[in-house]
C-alpha cells in the first residue's frame, strides 16, 4: 500500500463515516412530516416469510405538514407495516384505513425537543469516534510503511499533518451537520 492509498482511503472512511451519520439524522422526526422518517423501517412481513424495509413495500407520501401517508402495494402486507411501525423507535402510533395507513405527526414538546438533541450529539459523538479511528488506522499504516523503510521519517510526518487536516475536515462537516439539526429539531 502507497502513501497516497492510504491517505485516500483514509479520506473515503471520514466521508462515509459523515455519510451515515447524515443518513442516521433522517430518521429523528422533527417537527414536519418527512418519509425519511419510516422508509427504512424494518418489516417482517409474514406472507412473504422475511425481512424488508418499508419503502419496497409501499408508496410513502407526505399529502400535509403533519401527516404520512404510507399505501401498501400489496393490502396483505397492511397489518405488518402497522405492526412494525408500533415497534419502531419513532414513537407514531399508525391509524390503518383499510388499504392506506395513516401516520399523524404530533407537534413535539419542548422536553422532547432537548431529548431528541441529546439522540443527534449521541449520533455525532459516534460518527467522531470513526472518524478518529480512521485517522488512527492511517497513522498506523503509515508508519508500518516508515518501519518498513518504503518512506522517509519526513514523508512519514507530513502524511501524519495531512490525515489530520483530513480530520480536522471531517469533524467541522459533522458539526456543520449537527448544527443545522440541531436548529431544525429546535424550531418551533
Amino acid at each position: 500500500m502507497t502513501l497516497e492509498e492510504i491517505l485516500f482511503e483514509a479520506e473515503e472512511s471520514m466521508e462515509k463515516a459523515v455519510e451515515f451519520m447524515a443518513h442516521e439524522f433522517l430518521s429523528i422526526r422533527t417537527g414536519k412530516a418527512s418519509p425519511a422518517l419510516v422508509e427504512n423501517l424494518d418489516v417482517q412481513v409474514q406472507s412473504y416469510g422475511s425481512s424488508m424495509k418499508l419503502k419496497q413495500l409501499a408508496l410513502i407520501t407526505s399529502p400535509e405538514p403533519r401527516l404520512l401517508v404510507i399505501q401498501p402495494f400489496d393490502a396483505s402486507t397492511t397489518r405488518d407495516i402497522e405492526r412494525a411501525i408500533n415497534e419502531s423507535r419513532i414513537g407514531i402510533t399508525p391509524a390503518a384505513d383499510g388499504k392506506v395507513i395513516r401516520l399523524p405527526i404530533p407537534e413535539l414538546s419542548e422536553e422532547r425537543r432537548r431529548e431528541l438533541t441529546r439522540t443527534v450529539k449521541g449520533i455525532a459523538e459516534d460518527a467522531r469516534v470513526r472518524v478518529r479511528a480512521c485517522r488512527r488506522t492511517a497513522i498506523d499504516n503509515a508508519k508500518k510503511l516508515e518501519k518498513d523503510a518504503k518512506i522517509s521519517e519526513d514523508e512519514l510526518t507530513d502524511s501524519e499533518a495531512e490525515v489530520q487536516k483530513l480530520t480536522d475536515k471531517a469533524v467541522a462537516e459533522i458539526e456543520k451537520v449537527v448544527g443545522s439539526k440541531e436548529a431544525e429539531l429546535m424550531k418551533v
